[in-house]
């Protein structure tokens, strides 16, 4: 206990939490609080006067002074302390000033409030104390301090708080008048105890003169009586602190900086000379050392598991040990050059090329006919490198665990005199970590014990205590005991049984004992567990058996076994049965049987789908081996014995009933590690899919202006409507200049139909000039804007910018081209915080514009800016059943490849945020190094003039940017604008050709201008190393390097100085021609398919002709009707197609705003209409997907057998198809409403059958992304089976007068509080483990808090845990509160809204713990 707390214990629950520091749960800052007196917050002055007491009672302990009354006049006493004051606030600034100008930026974007923490500290308090009596009692949470009372004091209870859970309680506004009042006038006399206003400067406040305030003084005190003690505890504090200096950590927590990537490692990273994405993927192997042997079976290694994919190469000859050499080169150069993949893409081209020479029979008509042929091969290509670095990492990991293993024998050799012939055997031989681990399970059942000794050895050299042994197991007891001896009497072992089944070594022969195992079984009993024959003849069973299952070479044999003959079977659930019916995701998966290894190779995604079923509940995917019975048949043979006796067929009996058990086990083991290892195979040919999929969209060069290079920037003019009728909605757009400006928008209103507005946009055209014009919008509608812009561009001949014919120099002009542009990155872009900080005035829609032009302008760039928000794209129908960190790892190589084949322009990254985005995957740097560039850069003065700046220049004082190991990664991808009138500027710093290279330019420059050594040497002389270059450029004389002979430069480099260049001399002749030219393609315009898709969100998967779909009809005529699908596409009814009656007329049947089911007959994508059907006859008729599998791979006898079931449980259960008039009502089973709730909004609902009868029916609505509510509805009062009830009973306590009362006061009603509960202050968007981990975080951070915070219980729809933590020692609690139409329950009790949520609890909170307290 402290001084302070043994001196005052009464005054400890006062002041016992003033000088903590406490968690900003807002804004995640933590705020140091003032010292207290009389437990209320003060100002900073008085704060101030704190630190003079404190110094003062430092001063009386000292023996510096006796008493400060008595030996000062007042002024000396006053200007002394003015004096401290100014002394203690230098300290305090120069405390923070060891924070930079750049962390505290960082601090700001992580937390706002930090930028204004210094400056408005006192502030803060000062508003705090003179806050009235409407702002005390105010609803508003948030302008309560943030100690997590998140409410204000009451009056009559201020900080003195009777126990730790007291911050908890939160008062609600007074009822009536007389109880304000009464509350006033408790504050009055409170407020000077509070306060602390009797003290000098209080008098005016209180109404009474100095000398009767001295005299109150004297005789009650001035409540300083304590301060020594107060001191004594601070300073003792700040001793402990120390000299500490403030740092990120101080003020952060971990998972702040985590976030922002300013953790202590993060730093490591950031300044570590080695390229970032190195340092992250080798840290967990930094250890390990690969020998110059291990590095020659490693390029072994990854041959053999890349090679056998390379089937063209395999169809060319003999190249593999070509494309060995290749691997192994590259490997090099990952490995001790320490440089990437865009690198050995760009400047060791020729290293992945195969060139063979073939000498020709000379021509004698011909003299200049070549001598040789040269033909290459592409060895390697730049997924191929990702591929081996990928690989590299896995075989660190592999000779890390074989070197443990390794070790670990050894050492049992050594302290155990063991010796193991198989094992010596197998680790050399084992090619993967599933071999290695087998090995390990074998090493540590197999000498279990001497194992445990070792180690207990090992710890009492290390004098560390040893742990008490543990109950050994049943194996071990039989290893040790004379029931063992049975084990041995089987007359052969485990691994000699796999020896023989494998066919490896010498045969084992199996001999047979002179006893009856039960005879011999008698003769090993012991007292204990094995006390009768029986038992210990079950012993050496399990034993023998279990020695079966862990014998690496067993397991080995069914490995083979099972990937040779294995085939995948899927076999349905109970809860399968009927929930995957005809129209389910899964039922193309629901009868599949006999599957090969093969099979699922060429349809990965097929398995992922079954596994991720089978975790659902709804399937079983079993693994078997065809030859089953063969099989064991054989194993059997290599077990059993070969005599001929009773005797002998009761030890062959014996033996196969132990070889039964290991095979039980075995087939259970295989199973699960054939499926383990087929999924992470699946998964990475669908992350291989997802990454070329990225690299397509990203592999397309900004839209090409009419008569400009590939690569020029647009100027865009966009449009969009949004989800809404441009006919009858504002039509939003905006105009973005090439440097990205967005200089104008607007809207146009009626554009289809109001002239003003047409007129207004051929204006803004004419005016403007565009280069196109791009449109985008959220639904079908968007289709007639596309139709009506269209028109109106051909009607007033609307032109693009002007440009130079190059056939005639005449400037001449384009039609004006509308394109549709992709808006998956704006849709991503128009709500999110990054477009609310770029564009703060302008709507959603306008910024949705904005996103539009710049994906015309660089669809690169605007996939960087996403950042992590990247894997929110789709780029595969399965790349959500792969775990979203390897996704991300894909997506990033995709990106780093283009970025390196683009390059960046370095000044303009330092100056431009937005081309900044794409520093992160420049070749050698990453997130954390591309900040320390741009910041590195602003020192040296915010310009890079050469390459070799960024290592540093000592004469015109430039720092080191990056080390020389990243330098050599990232130079040749950071360009340099070449400037003519600048001497020091160098042309190939604005290329691709990397500074190694620049020799090799220059001459190829001096050569190409025919210029002897002393011209070159003369020019060298005056204008510096790249004067010839610039001579060449200067000249307007790039094309004469076309006429250079490469061959000779390239043999000349590989005979003198051992180095392949051939493939980067032709790099420098393109680039002294062209420099950085855009070798992207061209922009991608979206086919009829992607539009369709892009406005409806069908596929050709998801909507297909043939397919039944609900229709709501829009028009009714006499020939025809037109309905709507819920896609937004509108569809034609013929009136042959509307009813098999044709006699009865077509109003009679139906009528505007139903809902019907309809039968897709067929779809025309382009012009965005269907063709439907609603007879009764095509409607009847299901829609059946077609199933591609093969002869045999369905079972359809398991089909019909259900079918059946199910038809008879219907007949039992009277549960008939039916429709509901409604516009909600879909035909859908839970599942299917689900699937169609995915990707609406919160709060959308539909209704459907119910299987409870058809007295039922069911309304299912989207809680939250992924959370589905079903709720069963019961009807009363029907007038038929099949209409609905008059009144509609919910839960038995809410009763409705039809569906539509029923979704406005029940559903809507219960959404309404969900999202107000989503958007309190106190809910967190994670699961309910992160929010524990966050409340333990906090109190971690506050260890005198308490906490609490609401998130979504996503296995009970409509309910939320309300999770709790009464301080850092307490555990984490919940509970349960459900959300009822207009309310939340907790405990069985209603509150209105969250405010009264929260009091709710924590007067429940606050009772429960004075009740325990009560008990104790």
């Amino acid at each position: 206990m402290s001084t302070r707390n043994l001196l005052i214990e009464g005054e400890a629950e006062l002041d016992d939490e003033s000088v903590d520091e406490s968690f900003d749960e807002d804004t995640g800052e933590v705020r140091r609080k003032k010292r207290i007196e009389n437990g209320s917050l003060d100002d900073s002055s008085e704060e101030e006067d704190d630190d003079d007491d404190e110094e003062a009672a430092r001063a009386v302990r000292e023996g510096f002074i006796v008493d400060e009354d008595e030996d000062e006049e007042p002024d000396d006493r006053e200007r002394r302390r003015r004096k401290d004051k100014k002394r203690r606030r230098a300290e305090r600034e120069e405390e923070e000033a060891h924070l930079d100008e750049e962390d505290l930026d960082l601090i700001g974007e992580a937390n706002p409030e930090w930028e204004r923490k210094t400056a408005a500290q006192a502030n803060d308090d000062d508003r705090d104390r003179e806050r009235g009596l409407d702002e005390i009692f105010s609803d508003e949470e948030v302008d309560a301090p943030h100690d997590f009372d998140d409410g204000p004091r009451h009056p009559l209870r201020p900080d003195r708080n009777i126990d730790e859970f007291a911050d908890f309680i939160e008062e609600d506004e007074p009822e009536d008048e007389d109880d304000r009042q009464r509350i006033q006038e408790e504050m009055e006399v409170a407020r000077p105890r509070e306060r602390g206003y009797l003290g000098a400067g209080g008098a005016e406040a209180t109404g009474i003169d100095k000398d009767a305030l001295d005299d109150m003084e004297n005789i009650f005190g001035t409540g300083d009586d304590y301060d020594w003690a107060l001191a004594l505890e601070e300073e003792a504090d700040i001793r402990e602190l120390g000299d500490q200096q403030l740092e990120l950590k101080d003020v952060f927590e971990p998972s702040q900086l985590a976030e922002k990537l300013l953790t202590d490692d993060d730093n490591q990273i950031r300044w570590a000379d080695e390229p970032e994405r190195f340092q992250l993927d080798r840290k967990p192997y930094k250890h390990v050392q690969i020998t110059d042997e291990q590095f020659k079976e490693e390029a072994r290694w990854i041959t053999s598991l890349i090679w056998p994919k390379k089937t063209d190469l395999q169809q060319k000859g003999d190249l593999q040990a070509p494309f060995q050499r290749a691997v192994g080169k590259v490997l090099e150069f990952f490995v001790v050059d320490e440089v990437e993949v865009p690198y050995v893409f760009q400047h060791r081209k020729d290293y992945l090329i195969h060139a063979k020479k073939t000498r020709v029979q000379p021509d004698p008509y011909n003299p200049d006919h070549p001598e040789y042929t040269v033909s290459a091969e592409k060895l390697l290509n730049q997924d191929d490198l990702w591929r081996i670095m990928e690989l590299d990492l896995k075989f660190r990991a592999f000779v890390d665990k074989r070197n443990t293993l390794e070790k670990t024998f050894d050492n049992l050799k050594a302290f155990a005199r063991i010796e193991d012939e198989m094992f010596e055997q197998m680790l050399p031989a084992a090619a993967t970590m599933e071999e290695l681990q087998e090995l390990q399970d074998y090493l540590h059942f197999q000498y279990t014990t001497s194992i445990a000794d070792l180690k207990a050895t090992e710890a009492q050299v290390r004098d560390a205590p040893r742990r008490p042994g543990g109950r050994s197991t049943l194996f071990e007891r039989i290893r040790r005991g004379k029931a063992y001896n049975l084990v041995r009497a089987y007359g052969i072992t485990a691994n000699q049984i796999a020896q023989n089944a494998l066919r490896e070594g010498r045969k084992h022969y199996t001999e047979d004992p002179s006893e009856r195992p039960i005879d011999l079984a008698d003769t090993l009993i012991s007292e204990g567990e094995f006390s009768t024959g029986d038992a210990v003849l079950l012993a050496a069973r399990q034993m023998f058996a279990e020695e079966m299952f862990m014998s690496p070479r067993m397991r080995k044999l069914f490995r083979i076994n099972y990937y040779t003959t294995g085939v995948f079977s899927c076999h349905r659930t109970e809860k399968g049965l009927r929930k995957i019916d005809e129209q389910h995701q899964y039922y193309e998966l629901k009868y599949l049987q006999n599957l090969t290894i093969r099979d699922i190779a060429n349809k990965p995604e097929l398995l992922l789908k079954m596994l991720k079923a089978e975790e659902e509940g709804l399937l079983e995917v079993k693994v078997t081996v065809q030859n089953d019975r063969e099989f064991r048949r054989q194993l059997f043979a290599e077990t059993s014995s070969d005599n001929y006796s009773e005797l002998a067929d009761a030890w062959n009996d014996e033996r196969q009933k132990v070889l039964g058990l290991a095979i039980t086990k075995l087939d259970r083991f295989m199973m699960k590690s054939v499926k383990e290892n087929m999924r992470t195979e699946c998964e990475s040919s669908v992350l291989a899919a997802c990454r070329e999929e990225y690299s397509r969209k990203l592999d397309q060069a900004p839209y090409k202006p009419k008569g400009m290079v590939l690569g020029t920037i647009p100027r865009v003019l966009t449009l969009s409507n949004g989800g809404n009728d441009p006919g009858r909605e504002d039509v939003c757009w905006a105009w973005v200049e090439e440097d990205g400006r967005v200089l104008e928008h607007g809207k146009f209103k009626n554009i289809s139909r109001d002239e003003t507005a047409r007129s207004a946009l051929v204006e803004l055209v004419q005016r403007r000039r565009p280069d196109v014009i791009g449109i985008g919008g959220f639904s079908v509608e968007t289709n007639k804007l596309i139709r009506e812009i269209r028109d109106l561009v051909d009607e007033q001949a609307l032109r693009g910018a002007e440009f130079d014919d190059p056939d005639t120099n005449e400037p001449r002009s384009e039609p004006l081209e509308v394109v549709v542009v992709n808006d998956e990155v704006a849709r991503l872009y128009k709500d999110s915080p990054r477009a609310a900080v770029d564009h703060p005035a302008l709507s959603s829609l306008t910024r949705y514009c904005v996103a539009l032009a710049k994906y015309l302008q660089n669809p690169m760039k605007e996939y960087a800016a996403l950042g992590n928000d990247v894997i929110s794209l789709s780029f595969h129908p399965c790349q959500h059943l792969v775990p979203e960190d390897k996704l991300r790892k894909q997506l990033e190589t995709a990106m780093v490849d283009m970025v390196n084949l683009c390059g960046v322009d370095i000044n303009e990254a330092v100056g431009d945020n937005y081309t900044a985005n794409l520093l992160p995957y420049i070749c050698g740097l990453g997130p954390r190094k591309a900040t320390a560039v741009i910041k590195a850069i602003n020192v040296n003065g915010g310009v890079v003039n050469t390459r070799d700046e960024l290592v540093g220049d000592p004469d015109s004082g430039k720092l080191p940017v990056v080390g020389p190991r990243v330098w050599n990664n990232c130079a040749s991808f950071l360009s340099i604008e070449y400037d003519p009138t600048m001497p020091t500027s160098d042309y190939l710093d604005n290329t691709r050709v990397h500074p190694e290279d620049y020799e090799l330019g220059r001459k190829m420059a001096a050569d190409a201008l025919e210029l002897d050594e002393e011209d070159v040497k003369a020019e060298v002389d005056e204008g510096g190393p790249g004067a010839i270059v610039r001579k060449l450029i200067k000249d307007d004389e790039q094309e004469k390097v076309n006429d250079l002979i490469l061959e000779e430069y390239a043999e000349q480099l590989e005979t003198s100085y051992n180095q392949r260049k051939r493939a980067t001399l032709e790099t420098i002749r393109a680039e002294l021609q062209q420099p950085y030219e855009e070798l992207r393609r061209n922009f991608a315009l979206l086919s009829d398919d992607e539009i369709f898709t892009m406005l409806t969100g069908e596929t050709r998967d998801s909507l297909c002709e043939g397919m039944i779909v609900p229709v709501s009809i829009r028009v009714v005529k006499e020939d025809f009707i037109i309905a709507k699908l819920d896609s937004g596409l509108e569809g034609k009814v013929e009136s042959y197609e509307v009813s098999d009656d044709s006699s009865v007329p077509i109003s009679r049947l139906y009528h505007p705003l139903q809902t019907s089911r309809a039968k897709l007959l067929s779809i025309d994508r382009r012009e965005f209409s269907a063709r439907l059907s609603l007879r009764e006859e095509q409607v009847s008729h299901p829609f059946k997907r077609y199933l591609n599998h093969g002869h045999d791979q369905w079972d359809v006898v398991q089909e019909s057998r259900d079918k059946e079931e199910l038809r008879v449980k219907d007949i039992t259960t009277g549960r008939t198809q039916r429709v509901v008039r409604h516009p909600l009502f879909r035909p859908f089973n839970s599942t299917q409403a689900e699937e169609y709730l995915g990707s609406q909004s919160p709060g959308d609902a539909v209704i459907r059958p119910s299987s409870k009868g058809n007295d039922h029916l069911a309304v299912t609505w989207k809680v939250a992304d992924g959370v589905y509510q079903h709720i069963d509805v019961l009807e009363l009062q029907k007038e038929n089976e099949f209409s609905v009830g008059k009144i509609l009973k919910i839960g038995g306590k809410y009763h409705y007068s039809d569906l539509d009362e029923l979704i406005v006061d029940h559903v809507k009603a219960m959404a309404k509080k969900v999202d107000e509960m989503m958007q309190h202050e106190k809910y967190q968007s994670g699961t309910r483990a992160e929010t524990e981990r966050w409340l333990t975080t906090y109190t971690e951070a506050n260890p005198k808090r308490s906490v609490y915070a609401f998130c979504i219980d996503p296995k009970h729809p409509g309910y939320f845990y309300l999770c709790f933590k009464a301080g850092q020692l307490a555990k984490v609690n919940s509970w349960s509160v459900k959300i009822i139409p207009n309310a939340f329950e907790l405990m069985k009790s209603p509150y209105p809204d969250m405010r009264a949520l929260c009091n709710g609890f924590k007067l429940r909170h606050t009772s429960e713990i004075n009740r325990q307290r009560g008990l104790a």
